[in-house]
């Protein structure tokens, strides 16, 4: 009998349906998805949910039925999954990142090989983690706490609405029968640095160094930087992509805090028109520090894209949000995880106002090669 998973529920949009084909694909259970993004208009699968779902399909050797622009209904039914070399791109500005979180988890319990990942669409969006965020919040958050070991690279940058980025990723999977280890941060410490990129693609490398320096320039009115009341080093990068690595033109800025207790706070922006670069570089910097304010080890985007990991990890993974309460996203994430393993999560606030997410893991495990 297959799983049968209310796509409506909680925050009931596409994350949701990411997180339950990646499951169903792991632990080998036949899913049924319905009312997919039932409260979007229009509802049901786009661009980038159908190529995801495809994507998983491909890895997974899956049979799906329902993989079509403006399906509400998904089954899923999956076979062996496969390491290799795995190309996908929504040919729109659809988020290259969201590609990424639902293949991810599959390819690194591939078996004991590596694969290769080359991923189309958006690398800057507005509605998903910019590839930038992945790179220098998720990717090395999740390799210090869980042990995940992959490579990024951004060969080309794509903007809303064109798309045509392109970026190429290397999943190590840990050897036959490995597990995820669990992950303890509970203790946020001092900020120890700041580091920043802002982007620029087909726009005046000056926009780029605006932004870098109108973010550093609010940091410091909050406290942040090396001769502020928080003295610790802020670098930001600025960066022109050449003419031949970008579709169209755009820009962004992503900014993160490393802290001594071994969590990372992260901010970003997007540009867009009607906003100059001062003001990009600002939000992001706003952003940034209302992370900071809200006490915890993780920001609100890092806390949601953990959830599926401390599910999969053996033992307790314990980790300390903000005072701000759990995001729909990570809800929604974590009533995923219940529905489809025997994952058991336990979520307090402490009297200082700090959600503490603990999870008992299901220690998983690839099944072998000659089952």
């Amino acid at each position: 009998m297959n799983a049968l998973i209310d796509g409506s529920v909680l925050e009931g949009g596409g994350q949701l349906l990411r997180i339950s084909v990646a499951l169903a694909a792991l632990l080998g259970k036949p899913l049924s998805v319905r009312k997919i993004r039932n409260a979007r208009k229009p509802p049901g699968l786009k661009n980038q949910h159908r190529t995801g779902l495809e994507l998983a399909a491909k890895i997974a050797s899956a049979r799906v039925t329902g993989a079509t622009n403006g399906s509400c209904e998904v089954d899923f039914v999956p076979g062996r999954i496969a390491p290799g070399d795995y190309a996908a791109d929504p040919v729109t500005a659809g988020a290259a990142t969201l590609l990424l979180q639902i293949s991810l988890p599959l390819l690194l319990f591939a078996p004991s090989a590596t694969s290769t990942l080359i991923l189309g669409g958006g690398t800057n969006a507005t509605m998903a983690p910019q590839i930038d965020y992945i790179q220098h919040v998720f990717l090395p958050f999740t390799a210090r706490h869980f042990g995940l070991n992959f490579t990024l690279d951004v060969r080309k940058r794509g903007y809303f609405p064109k798309g045509g980025g392109e970026v190429h990723v290397t999943v190590f999977p840990g050897a036959d029968g490995a597990k995820l280890k669990s992950a303890s941060v509970m203790e946020r410490g001092a900020v120890t640095r700041i580091g920043g990129t802002a982007h620029i693609a087909g726009l005046p490398a000056h926009l780029g160094r605006t932004m870098a320096g109108s973010a550093a320039k609010r940091l410091a009115e909050c406290g942040f930087g090396p001769d502020a009341s928080v003295p610790v080093p802020v670098e930001i990068e600025s960066k022109r992509e050449k003419n031949e690595n970008t579709v169209g033109a755009g820009s962004g800025i992503v900014l993160w805090a490393e802290l001594e207790g071994g969590g990372i706070i992260g901010g970003s922006a997007v540009g867009r028109k009607g906003a100059d670069a001062t003001t990009v570089g600002e939000e992001a910097a706003n952003e940034l520090i209302k992370g900071l304010e809200a006490g915890g080890c993780v920001d609100e985007w890092l806390e949601d894209q953990i959830i599926i990991f401390m599910a999969l990890a053996e033992g307790t993974s314990e980790v300390r949000c903000g005072k701000d309460g759990l995001t729909l996203h990570t809800q929604t994430a974590i009533w995923v995880a219940e529905q489809l393993t025997d994952a058991k999560f336990d979520i307090t606030v402490e009297d200082s106002g700090h959600t503490i997410v603990r999870c008992q893991g299901i220690g998983y495990t690839a099944p072998s090669n000659d089952k």
